[in-house]
C-alpha cells in the first residue's frame, strides 16, 4: 500500500487544499484525492509540482507500507 503525506506536508506550512492548488497548478480534484489518500493514481508531473513545492523529495511524499495479511 502507498501512503500519502501530503495532508503531513501541508499541515505544517500551514497551507489549504486552495493554497497548494495555486501554487502547483494542479486541480482541487487531483490535491484532495492525494490530501484523503484515496487516489488510484497520479501524474509524475503532479508529483514533480508538489515534490518542488514542498522542497522534498518522493520518498518524503509517498512512503510504500507493508500490509498484514489476515
Amino acid at each position: 500500500m502507498i501512503k500519502c503525506h501530503l495532508a503531513k506536508l501541508m499541515g505544517e506550512r500551514k497551507m489549504r487544499i486552495a493554497d497548494v492548488a495555486r501554487e502547483t497548478g494542479l486541480s482541487r480534484n487531483t490535491i484532495t484525492l492525494l490530501y484523503r489518500e484515496t487516489a488510484q493514481k497520479v501524474d509524475l508531473i503532479a508529483i514533480d509540482k508538489l515534490c518542488l513545492l514542498f522542497d522534498c523529495e518522493i520518498h518524503e511524499l509517498f512512503e510504500q507500507v507493508k500490509v498484514k495479511n489476515s
